[in-house]
């Protein structure tokens, strides 16, 4: 069978590799919804205190937010970065040529250079970077901020030197996955998108709450706790959805009554086309 990714928890670090997590200074390109959510996880972890993070952006009004919360802020990417040891980039794909540009004096094989750019592969990274830089693709969702993301990581050759000290930071921030960059497609719908997915089941099951009597923070509350808790019974237990699904439903019961009405509406139909209708859209963006 062909291995095509390795599950990180929070593996233990070797003495010798300790050294390399500490004391980096961390510039974030483009602190928007992504961006700024890892700002605030990577101050939440303490894996980084406020005065090692500098962060550069457009907008006056997000940088306001950003210096409220201890960092270091500039509108100019170049001093942002000229100071950093690590550099990850959270901008719009149309942007990051002319970031790179711009930051490319700074770039040398001792920093880490880190994106978290839908859909520009670690092959053109390295051509606007240089080849000799140490390019990691990484994409995380937005529980970053809760230090709950699932982060998949791929890298080009030069990076075994820097694997640890990433996967550790990713580590801080949720579970990381480490993939072949083939699937960081795939990769962005499962996870990325897979939040989005995942709350609009919450909202669905919530107004289904409200429509049998509860009121909607009500609804909200236990729709929330109850997903949370199907994750960690498959997360803690490692069984398929199935098995814990047989533990719920009994026969001519209320759970299986109510499951069958669901596939019969094509529920999980429904949810697996429009994860591969997501992954097309990427597909076709190329």
């Amino acid at each position: 069978m062909k291995v095509v990714g390795r599950i990180n928890g929070n593996k233990n670090i070797t003495l010798s590799n300790l050294d390399n997590m500490e004391n980096k200074k961390i510039a974030i390109i483009g602190v928007g919804n992504m961006g700024g959510a890892i700002a605030v996880g990577l101050l939440k972890s303490g894996f980084v205190p406020a005065s090692d993070i500098f962060v550069a952006d457009r907008k006056e009004s997000t940088l306001k937010k950003m210096s409220d919360l201890g960092v270091n802020t500039f509108q100019n990417n170049l001093e942002a970065t000229k100071n950093a040891d690590v550099i990850i980039v959270a901008v719009k794909p149309y942007h990051i040529e002319g970031v790179i540009n711009e930051i490319k004096p700074v770039l040398s094989p001792e920093k880490i250079f880190i994106s978290i750019v839908a859909g520009v592969g670690i092959n053109e990274l390295g051509e606007m970077a240089g080849n000799d830089i140490p390019i990691f693709r990484v994409m995380p969702n937005t529980a970053i901020a809760l230090q709950e993301s699932l982060t998949c990581i791929s890298a080009n050759g030069n990076t075994d030197p820097h694997k640890d000290y990433v996967v550790e930071l990713f580590n801080k921030l949720g579970k990381t996955v480490e993939i072949g960059e083939e699937l960081m497609a795939a990769a962005t719908v499962l996870s990325s998108c897979g939040i989005a997915y995942a709350l609009r089941y919450i909202r669905a099951a919530m107004q289904g709450g409200i429509e049998i009597g509860f009121g909607a923070e009500m609804a909200q509350f236990i729709t929330a706790q109850t997903v949370k808790g199907a994750t960690e019974l498959v997360l803690q237990s490692g069984n398929h959805p199935e098995r814990e699904i047989d533990k719920v439903t009994t026969p001519m019961g209320v759970t299986i009554t109510g499951l069958n009405e669901m596939e019969h509406k094509g529920f999980s139909s429904s949810l697996i086309q429009g994860v591969l209708a997501s992954y097309k859209k990427i597909d076709n963006s190329k």
